[in-house]
């Protein structure tokens, strides 16, 4: 292709131009988008029916996603599930991967410690993250991985109703106050929860 045909193109997309003809016929009716509105809603009509964690846990480990593949272990939560406390992650590490729990690597160690300094134990409060597979290479999640599971993350809270509910770190404050801020600006002021029911 000559320059005055890229220029011609770039011309045709910046005017609205979406679509060219091709030798076969577009097929709009699988675009992308539409295939995960549908699973979306497909996603928030089984979880309407779910009641408890187990349910949950199930549907969760149904849920095709690329991560599953490369995790070991779903890792949902550990702790009370009728507890008023609510620490909530950002996805599992190497650690928890092994052991199908949240929190029990080097942080997990330092907020027993943290938990013990103020009169609580780990079997009192309910923990868990905003993704149930642990990212390769410990990475951070990705905005779309965090879209994409908060509908169960959501569903967890609706589950346990907890009165409190503690982020752990920039991806667990940005998955449920829904916020681009920072930690440092979010830090030290309390807010409102709810669900979307």
């Amino acid at each position: 292709m000559n320059q005055s045909n890229k220029e011609y193109i770039n011309l045709l997309v910046k005017s609205g131009v979406h679509t060219f003809q091709n030798d076969s016929p577009n097929n709009l009716y699988n675009s992308p988008n539409i295939t995960s509105d549908v699973k979306t809603i497909k996603i928030q009509k089984n979880l309407e029916k779910i009641t408890n964690i187990s349910e949950l846990s199930l549907t969760i480990n149904a849920f095709e996603n690329p991560l599953k593949q490369t995790a070991n272990k779903l890792v949902i939560y550990d702790g009370n599930i009728k507890s008023n406390i609510m620490i909530i992650g950002e996805a599992p590490g190497r650690d928890e991967d092994e052991q199908g729990k949240p929190f029990v690597g080097k942080a997990g160690q330092l907020l027993d410690k943290m938990l013990s300094a103020i009169d609580l134990k780990r079997e009192e409060i309910y923990i868990t993250n905003v993704l149930p597979w642990r990212p390769p290479n410990n990475r951070t999640p990705t905005e779309n991985e965090i879209l994409e599971f908060l509908p169960f993350l959501q569903k967890q809270i609706e589950i346990v109703s907890p009165k409190y509910i503690f982020l752990m770190g920039s991806t667990a404050a940005k998955a449920i106050l829904a916020t681009p801020l920072s930690l440092s600006k979010l830090r030290g002021k309390w807010y409102q929860y709810k669900t979307a029911n």
